[in-house]
């Protein structure tokens, strides 16, 4: 019996893994067994230096290699169907024609439509000529007479600029410089366009103005002249212009820093001016409201009060709403007090960023940080004159009910308070909307705690009387 690595044999093909006869174990397990497909890869390697952009488009995704000829598999004409109809076809003809740009009759053969037989070339629209005045003798002794020019050589050039329509190089080439003055190219302009604007006057309407074209000759040499000294410059020159340039920008950048500087440095002495000037104008409204005790008090509102927004003075192109953008020096509390106050008003968060509106939202958030500010400092103020009216209840009631010990710790205690009640009183008064409650000074603490006074010794659980009661000599 024959088995497959004999039919391999015989064909002359390689051996497999499993080479031998099939035995029954094999059918049995032949679903369970699952053979695995090795399919070999071509991994491509990109070069050093390559961009990954010019390596895909060697190479596409499948590692194909790349093709030898173009090819176009695109969705374009190769895969379109030809409409054919039932029409037929309409009929050429090999038919002569002219060109009307050519004067020696030459007629010439193609390929056209018989619908198109008789008509004109179609490329003849193409054939554009510049018109030449032409002047008349009477027109020239006239208006045209130069004692440098004759007039065969001003019919001369005309002739030519008609023929070679206008191009003044090649005019000046075929010029007849032997029978007539050896002229430049500028010589033949100025005069042509001498004679053009002297006929367009001539021929113009009464009572309107032509319009006259001017030619500069003299422009015209200086500018040719320039030419050929920049064309015949020696290396030395030209690295010793490209090193003079250099400095030159050197210069020119050193002279817009100095002029940047001195606009920072005078911005800055005029805001130091007017921060000077602020606070004499807040010197002299302190000194006319409050009295002169309390001149040398700091204020209870803070110094940086309201929000200070940054100049958006960046290169290139910024949006008007970026002015609105709070700077980071605002706390979270403070940016969500505005935004609680705003939304109870009814104002919208984002408005629409106008020149006005900007401005004026950033004044709106500037006096909101401004009230949050000084609410908290009133609220402050509030609570430490609370706290202080509550230790002044506490020493009157020890004073009243401790005797003369009591009352020489209240009277102690309210001299040291009475400064600080003062402090109280004068911070309140500062402080805008604060409760302006006349405090009793230490005289009166003293004056109502000696009314109290029954007994000054001997009084029960006293200082005075544990001590006398120690220094009794029954105890010693």
């Amino acid at each position: 019996m024959a088995t497959g690595a004999d039919v391999r044999d015989i064909l002359e093909l390689t051996g497999g893994e499993n080479d031998g006869p099939i035995s029954k174990k094999d059918l049995i397990n032949s679903d369970k067994k699952k053979s695995k497909k090795t399919t070999e890869t071509l991994t491509f390697k990109r070069p050093e230096g390559m961009h990954r952009e010019v390596y895909a488009l060697l190479y596409s995704d499948k590692k194909d290699a790349p093709p030898l000829l173009p090819s176009d598999t695109t969705q374009g004409y190769r895969t379109v169907k030809a409409k054919l109809g039932c029409k037929k076809v309409r009929p050429w003809k090999w038919m002569p024609f002219t060109n009307p740009a050519r004067r020696d009759g030459a007629i010439f053969h193609h390929w056209r439509r018989v619908a198109e037989e008789g008509k004109d070339y179609p490329f003849a629209r193409f054939n554009k000529t510049v018109q030449v005045p032409v002047y008349s003798e009477q027109e020239y002794q006239m208006h045209l007479h130069d004692d440098g020019w004759t007039k065969a050589e001003t019919d001369h050039l005309f002739d030519l600029c008609k023929r070679f329509d206008l191009r003044f190089i090649v005019v000046h080439d075929r010029y007849d410089h032997q029978q007539y003055r050896k002229r430049s190219v500028e010589d033949l302009k100025e005069r042509y366009y001498n004679i053009c604007g002297k006929l367009t006057k001539v021929r113009a309407a009464s009572g309107t103005e032509p319009k006259i074209y001017i030619f500069d000759a003299g422009h015209e040499r200086r500018r040719k002249e320039q030419l050929e000294k920049l064309f015949n410059r020696t290396p030395e020159q030209v690295a010793e212009e490209e090193y003079l340039i250099q400095e030159l920008r050197k210069i020119e950048t050193r002279k817009k820093e100095r002029e940047k500087k001195a606009q920072d440095l005078q911005k800055l002495i005029k805001a130091a001016d007017t921060t000077t000037e602020l606070r004499r104008a807040e010197k002299r409204v302190s000194k006319k409201k409050l009295p002169q005790k309390r001149e040398t008090e700091k204020p209870a509102v803070p110094e940086t009060a309201g929000i200070k927004f940054p100049d958006c003075k960046s290169a290139g192109v910024t949006l008007r709403s970026h002015r609105m953008k709070l700077p980071s020096s605002v706390g979270q509390k403070k940016i969500k007090a505005i935004e609680q106050i705003l939304m109870d008003q009814g104002v919208d968060l984002n408005p629409m960023p106008t020149e006005e509106i900007v401005q004026m939202f950033n004044e709106l958030r500037s006096d909101l940080v401004l009230l949050y500010e000084l609410k908290q400092a009133h609220s402050n103020c509030e609570y430490e004159q609370q706290m202080l009216r509550h230790r002044y209840e506490a020493l009157l009631k020890a004073g009243s009910g401790g005797g003369c010990g009591g009352i020489a710790a209240a009277g102690l205690a309210t001299a040291a308070l009475s400064g600080e009640l003062n402090s109280a009183n004068s911070t309140t008064a500062s402080t805008p909307g604060g409760d302006t409650q006349s405090w009793p000074s230490a005289d009166d603490i003293k004056v109502e705690a000696k009314e109290q006074i029954i007994d000054v010794v001997g009084a029960p659980l006293t200082p005075n009387s544990v001590s006398l009661h120690s220094m009794d000599p029954r105890h010693l």
